[in-house]
């Protein structure tokens, strides 16, 4: 039985496809693909018949997976990878055991290494959260950013649609000082533009760029990543891998 794999393609940089990934791509002679990762993802693509997924209502896209299923196995390039926002799901419950599922590297992973920081810091963040201020709603009863923001907590906020200025004021009200906060643009793609700052100078340092496509006529998505909280510019000495070595580690050893 052919399959259809929904392969976790990362922001869109080719270089965090995994070796599973890129070993059932290779198999597969029909590729939906975003764009642009028909360009990002070009030496895995070559003699390939590529379309774009989004150009279909949902009960084409069906019709013609199951067409092209008919020939041979299909791959989707799945941006970041099915775990958070993925609009890939229904596509994935409509094929049932026909679709497989294969892990990539998300976003959030790539802005964690991007920046060399652990976003769960022990002694200084307690707990990461991810959220979008497009899925929180908007309804009396709705809990804005703000809400989930405060001390010990990094916030990782998808697809946002709120002014930035009102965002930081939202963070601000939530975290009761000035964090260090990152504004991470199309990780891994053409125009790649990360800017670093705190909650008091972060819209100055942003200037007039507009990357959450707020000022664009049609609403296309933004491909940025907001990251918050007192973690990105945390230090840590030996200590504490001193103390998970003298009570965890060597005890599994002698175990």
């Amino acid at each position: 039985m052919n399959k259809v794999y929904f392969i976790g393609a990362g922001p869109g940089d080719a270089d965090f496809l995994t070796l599973k990934g890129a070993r059932l791509l290779e198999r597969c002679a029909t590729v939906f693909v975003p764009t642009p990762f028909e360009q990002t993802f070009v030496e895995h693509l070559g003699g390939k018949e590529l379309l774009i997924p989004f150009n279909y209502y949902f009960d084409e896209l069906i019709t013609l997976i199951r067409q092209r299923l008919e020939a041979g196995e299909v791959a989707f390039l799945v941006p970041g990878d099915l775990t958070f926002y993925s609009p890939f799901q229904a596509l994935i419950d409509a094929l049932g055991e026909v679709a497989e599922v294969i892990a990539g590297v998300g976003t959030a992973n790539v802005a964690s290494a991007w920046l060399k920081k652990t976003l769960d810091l022990p002694g200084v963040c307690n707990r990461a959260i991810i959220a979008s201020p497009r899925t929180l709603g908007d309804g009396e009863s709705s809990p804005t950013i703000g809400d989930l923001a405060s001390p010990g907590v990094t916030l990782l906020i998808y697809m946002n649609n709120i002014p930035l200025a009102e965002l930081v004021a939202q963070l601000r009200s939530g975290y009761g000082c000035s964090v260090p906060i990152v504004i991470a643009h199309r990780l891994g793609l053409p125009g790649e533009e990360v800017v670093r700052g705190s909650l008091d100078d972060i819209v100055e340092k942003v200037g007039g760029r507009d990357f959450f496509n707020l000022a664009v006529p049609k609403s296309r998505p933004a491909l940025t990543l907001v990251l918050v909280g007192e973690t990105l510019d945390a230090t840590v000495d030996g200590g504490w891998w001193d103390y998970r070595r003298e009570h965890i580690w060597k005890y599994r050893e002698e175990a």
